[in-house]
């Protein structure tokens, strides 16, 4: 029998939790989980599931779309505009890189950090 398992968080290494923490918190609207520190931090979203920004040593960003540094996670976010998510995130730091593979359906942006994510039309 297969054991049940349920996705509880997703983490993102960086050289900042507090900092990436900070990002996107203001684009997603969760709330920091109180035990976050300098070294871990955590968004709550309030039904058991969180994100959580990990302080690694010597922290290389992601090279996306070259795979020389990987992307090593990869997230998407569902919104009703494109260009209006894209351009607030872009005010609160983050990049857009070169390469959209499908700017019509989807934008590739990265995060503070370096991680790539994409905006998808919901």
């Amino acid at each position: 029998m297969t054991p049940r398992m349920r996705l509880c968080t997703i983490t993102l290494d960086c050289a900042d939790p507090s900092a990436l923490a900070a990002f996107y918190q203001q684009a997603t609207g969760l709330e920091p989980h109180p035990k976050s520190g300098d070294d871990f931090a955590w968004l709550d979203r309030g039904d058991g599931f969180f994100i959580g920004f990990q302080r690694v040593d010597d922290y290389r960003a992601p090279r996306w779309p070259d795979q020389t540094v990987p992307q090593q996670v990869h997230l998407d976010f569902a919104v009703d505009d494109l260009d209006e998510a894209e351009a607030r995130l872009l005010e609160l730091g983050a990049g857009k890189p070169e390469h959209q593979p499908n700017e019509a359906r989807w934008r590739v942006l990265t995060d503070p950090a370096g991680h790539p994510f994409c905006l998808v039309r919901e």
